[in-house]
């Protein structure tokens, strides 16, 4: 849980929030405007055309140019000196090979920004900082059997169980023709139906030869516009070269680890119990806990100590799905709020100065109060986050 111990960096919190997006792309795309006109592929059903995605032959590389567009941070939420490719609107070039590894380039006036992967490891040079953020990506599972075809690839028929199961949740869009980077392309539209806090919708466009991702787009509740979006202006199939997708930071660079991005549950379990309920959780925090069973009138669903022996914290959910609030409280450090924090916003909590950092898709606000520190987030408005930040007292 080395990600809960860097929440109080300002710098951090806003690498991640955008980093989330394209990591989560980067690993096999390359993303293109959807704006391109051309040929398009012939209507086929949804549960289809991701079959014929997923059964497509592997290009033997992917070369892009890019952009990438990020309208997250409204004016005036960001001050001080923030500036990163991240932050804002960037150019650059993507390199992907089909063993897993890929590189993410993206250039503007505050700096580069570098993000170099593989099947076992990512990493994020931004410039603007001189800083490295490392981080272990989830572990493949060893290749799965079953009622799959062609060594596992699912069947329409099981795509289309799934996209049922899914539709109790989302409102899809089908599968529409459409053409990308003057690639033949597909596209889909997710919209979440309860629960989505600020989230509106995300599209996915996917080449309807390749089965290779060409466009990622975050909408916020009510945007026509997308909030994150990650565009390519050229994009080619072919070989890439390893000194492609790998590139070493300057030696001067400060490194921070952020330990594994996947789930560490079970080996959490084989080693040391879970401490989960409030009972256990305050007994077992060391400090002054607060955890009320409701919250803005969300009830509270989970309360749990996470953090190794040196850095205790308590972690509590309200609400569920992406319309939760999350806490996260532990024993307040002598160093106060100073440093990057203090450039975020300051709001008013409970007689304490707190900072707020507000978004299209969510707010965290933190603050420290009676010897415990507080970090709130969930995909809610500013006010919301307030009230609820508020009602911890």
């Amino acid at each position: 849980m080395k990600l809960f111990r860097t929440l109080s960096t300002t710098r951090l919190i806003m690498l991640v929030l955008a980093v989330a997006v394209l990591a989560s792309a980067a690993t096999t795309i390359a993303v293109a405007s959807g704006g391109s006109s051309g040929r398009t592929p012939p209507p086929k059903p949804l549960a289809q055309a991701l079959h014929d995605a997923l059964a497509a032959p592997t290009p033997a590389g992917i070369s892009a140019r890019i952009t990438f567009t990020n309208n997250l941070f409204p004016s005036g939420a960001l001050t001080g000196n923030v500036g990163s490719a991240l932050m804002s609107a960037a150019s650059g070039r993507l390199w992907a090979t089909n063993d897993g590894r890929g590189r993410l380039e993206l250039q503007s006036d505050a700096g580069d920004v570098q993000i170099v992967w593989n099947q076992n490891d990512v990493s994020i040079f931004d410039a603007s900082s001189n800083m490295v953020y490392k981080a272990k990506l989830p572990a493949h599972s060893a290749g799965q059997s079953g009622s799959t075809e062609q060594g596992g690839i699912p069947t329409v028929t099981q795509i289309s169980d799934f996209l049922a199961k899914l539709g109790t949740h989302a409102d899809l869009s089908g599968a529409k023709p459409t053409n990308v980077a003057h690639q033949e392309a597909y596209s889909v539209r997710v919209s979440p139906k309860h629960d989505g806090g600020l989230l509106g919708a995300g599209e996915l466009a996917w080449d309807a030869a390749r089965g290779v991702p060409l466009r990622l787009g975050i909408y916020a509740h009510g945007s026509s516009a997308p909030v994150l979006e990650l565009t390519a202006t050229k994009i080619s199939y072919g070989p890439v070269s390893s000194g492609d997708v790998s590139i070493s930071p300057p030696a001067s660079a400060k490194t921070v680890d952020l330990g594994s991005l996947g789930s560490d549950s079970a080996h959490r379990a084989a080693t040391k119990p879970e401490v989960n309920g409030l009972p256990a959780v305050q007994k077992a925090a060391g400090f002054s806990l607060v955890a009320p069973a409701t919250l803005v009138g969300l009830p509270r669903q989970d309360v749990r100590l996470v953090g190794g022996s040196h850095s205790k914290s308590v972690l509590a959910v309200y609400g569920q799905g992406l319309g939760a609030i999350v806490v996260v409280e532990r024993k307040a450090g002598s160093t106060g709020q100073g440093g990057p924090l203090g450039s975020l916003p300051s709001v008013a909590i409970n007689g304490a100065t707190g900072h707020e950092l507000a978004t299209q898709l969510g707010t965290a606000v933190t603050w420290s109060h009676a010897g415990v520190a507080y970090v709130l987030a969930g995909s809610v408005p500013a006010a919301a986050a307030e009230a609820a930040a508020r009602e911890l007292k």
